[in-house]
């Protein structure tokens, strides 16, 4: 059967994930948190599964390197079985409570993690175990540089070659690009860099005043920009000044391409960062709209005192902006202009190869240099301007990549949009929870918005945003191709 070499690879990425529950279980028994007995057999089902892939196939995968197909349908089958393994300590841990969760609402909340989105169906946070707030979070670390990245700096040893998986994982217009001469290499710089942040920022939150176990539940959705929270009311539950600038600062480094910080390392010279246009971009455009949203903040007389006012806009703005998702105020309750302009923002202020879902900064500095362009070309059409990014010249098929990715984007939230238009849902909580669900995002408006969540959506409407998310964090093409007819000749 075509295809059937990726099930090695898929049973042991399988394998590799259900290890992962050691994580929340440990905390479990630690903490005493009553939620002990779910995690073992969650993680005894996931293995099990995982060793029956890799085992039943076996001769037929072994030794044999994945194909640019392979590659595609294997991410996209670990990103719509992982969440499925992953609902299991949900269902397992809900079924002996007195609101038992269905299965619909565990995909959700699962797939919201995986793929750093930070929607909830849940209520009560702080009241749950330790244990499933921290695995809630923690998916989204794992999900936020791509469990598959951290799979392809082991597939040598699974006698598979990697780099079509790290092809079709990859996010970004231009995914041929390679920091190191072997491909495992550059899977274990990336998690390098995203691992040494990920100590910082739990050291910062912990210094702030944090308490130990909530600072490395919110580093995980930090640096995952994720912005799940093991309280009802995010962020804001904490009340504390110094976190927010600690997040602040976190959501930016985590918002810029990991890449770029791997080759300032490696090559000691960290000038690199700031010579980066996308750097740059992204930097400029998430800060200077926090400062705007702020002035507008006292313009409008919302607010008052200068310092919270940027305080406050910072941290919100770049929140969304970046798509970590988290709140420290009802910012839908601002002048109607600002959290509207945080959703679109969410669109496009992260960098190619960051946590963040969305358009991404290269993607829009190529499409407004393709316009200069062609708005040159009516006056000059015989001048040669070639389009260059950070001083590399962009040929035609990654433009017309990025045309071709901008029409689905914008295809694929109006045809959601409507799904959800049908089902009677208000057009402000429709359009926004598609958005936020496409973007990875999060909250949006009205219903789904900071205040709430997306509890009160019908199971229909459910699916619906989880297949925007799954959308969003495959950036669509990766996904879609899966059901045309071409993919599946031989």
């Amino acid at each position: 059967m075509p295809f059937l070499r990726i099930f090695p690879v898929l049973g042991a990425i399988v394998m590799v994930f259900a290890l992962t529950m050691l994580v929340p279980l440990g905390v479990s028994a630690w903490t005493h948190d009553g939620a002990e007995a779910a995690y073992p057999l969650a993680m005894l089902v996931t293995f099990a599964v995982g060793l029956l892939m890799r085992s039943a196939v076996w001769r037929v995968g072994r030794h044999l390197d994945l194909q640019a197909r392979d590659g595609i349908l294997l991410v996209g089958m670990v990103w719509t079985l992982l969440p499925l393994f992953a609902s299991l300590p949900l269902l397992l841990y809900f079924s002996g409570t007195a609101s038992p969760m269905s299965f619909t609402d565990a995909y959700f909340e699962s797939m919201s993690g995986l793929t750093t989105t930070g929607s909830t169906v849940l209520v009560g946070l702080d009241a749950l175990p330790a244990s499933i707030n921290l695995w809630r979070c923690f998916l989204q670390w794992l999900g936020g540089m791509g469990i598959l990245v951290l799979a392809v700096a082991i597939l040598p040893m699974l006698g598979v070659g990697g780099s079509q998986l790290f092809r079709a994982e990859a996010t970004g217009p231009m995914k041929d690009a390679k920091l190191t001469p072997r491909i495992t290499e550059t899977a274990k710089g990336l998690w390098s860099v995203y691992s040494l942040l990920s100590l910082a920022c739990v050291l910062g939150y912990w210094l702030a005043g944090m308490p130990a176990l909530d600072a490395w539940i919110h580093m995980f959705s930090t640096l995952s920009l994720g912005g799940l929270s093991s309280h009802d009311s995010s962020f804001g539950f904490f009340q504390s000044p110094a976190m927010e600038w600690v997040a602040i600062v976190f959501m930016l480094l985590a918002s810029c391409n990991f890449a770029l910080y791997f080759v300032a390392l490696t090559k000691r010279n960290p000038a690199r960062i700031w010579r980066d246009a996308e750097w740059r971009g992204s930097m400029a455009l998430l800060v200077g709209s926090g400062v705007f949203i702020g002035g507008l903040l006292l313009y409008k007389g919302t607010m008052s005192d200068p310092l919270d006012t940027l305080r406050v806009a910072l941290f919100n703005v770049v929140s969304i902006g970046s798509t970590t998702g988290y709140s420290t105020v009802d910012y839908t309750t601002w002048p109607v202009f600002a959290p509207l302009f945080m959703i679109m923002l969410s669109g496009i202020a992260t960098s190619a190869g960051s946590t963040g879902a969305g358009i991404k900064m290269a993607r829009l500095v190529i499409l407004f240099k393709q316009a200069k362009r062609e708005m040159s070309r009516i006056v000059h059409p015989r001048a040669v301007n070639p389009v260059t990014l950070g001083g590399h010249l962009i040929d035609s098929s990654t433009i017309f990549s990025v045309l071709g990715f901008m029409l689905v984007y914008g295809g694929t939230i109006i045809g959601l949009t409507m799904l959800l238009l049908l089902t009677d849902m208000p057009f402000d909580t429709a359009f926004t929870a598609v958005v936020a669900s496409v973007n990875n995002m999060g909250p949006g408006l009205n219903e789904v918005g900071p205040a709430g969540n997306f509890a009160g959506l019908t199971d229909f409407q459910t699916w619906v945003c989880t297949a925007a998310m799954l959308l969003g964090r495959l950036e669509m093409l990766s996904f879609l191709v899966l059901f045309t007819p071409g993919f599946w000749r031989k």
